[in-house]
């Protein structure tokens, strides 16, 4: 594709969407490096204080599921906003947005659970395979914050009428970047479930 060709709109698109892609690049390969410490921690069995039989705590099953949802309902508020029905618009936005900070809250929720069952994140009663899993989901929580924070940004931009079918980059960027952090936590997710069984 050349860059250089068409409007200036478009080549302005391109190369914001060129620059979210660079980012979200950085975090696959920030994320690919701390689950690679996750499994050589665990092939090193480091102070024999790795869990080899772990449980991810059942709210992290609830955030999947809200995680998945959100995304479903920001692609069908893009599908709205084409084809011109702004109220289901807010609506899927809103839902969206409720269904982020659900996601949030049932990540804490688990934390919760994690402590319930004595693993703190330092201290004499951590360990390191829960101290890993903190951390994996802490650093992806801020990202998802990032995501709402884009999102409130969408859905000011939407009640100040910015967006229509002919004018939707920043709610494309923004879906870019929301659809990449819920597909993130399904990979995490994945990851700490199934890894018990491979090691």
């Amino acid at each position: 594709m050349d860059l250089t060709k068409g409007t200036t709109a478009e080549k302005t698109a391109r190369s914001k969407k060129m620059m979210i892609w660079f980012g979200i690049g950085s975090l696959i390969m920030s994320f690919a490096g701390l689950l690679s410490a996750f499994i050589v921690s665990s092939k090193q069995r480091l102070n024999e204080d790795w869990l080899v039989d772990f449980q991810l705590p059942s709210a992290f099953f609830t955030s999947l599921g809200l995680i998945i949802v959100s995304s479903i309902t920001f692609i069908l508020a893009k599908r709205a906003l084409q084809q011109g029905k702004m109220q289901m618009v807010s609506l899927f936005l809103l839902a969206t947005l409720g269904l982020g900070i659900g996601f949030i809250y049932s990540q804490f929720v688990g934390f919760g659970q994690i402590i319930s069952e004595g693993y703190y994140f330092t201290g004499p009663t951590s360990n390191i395979t829960m101290s890993y899993i903190y951390v994996i989901a802490i650093l992806h929580i801020a990202h998802v914050i990032a995501g709402l924070i884009c999102l409130i940004v969408v859905i000011y931009n939407h009640f100040k009428q910015k967006y229509n079918s002919n004018n939707m980059l920043g709610f494309e960027l923004a879906s870019i970047f929301w659809h990449f952090v819920d597909g993130l936590w399904v990979v995490l997710f994945l990851f700490l479930y199934f890894f018990k069984y491979i090691i």
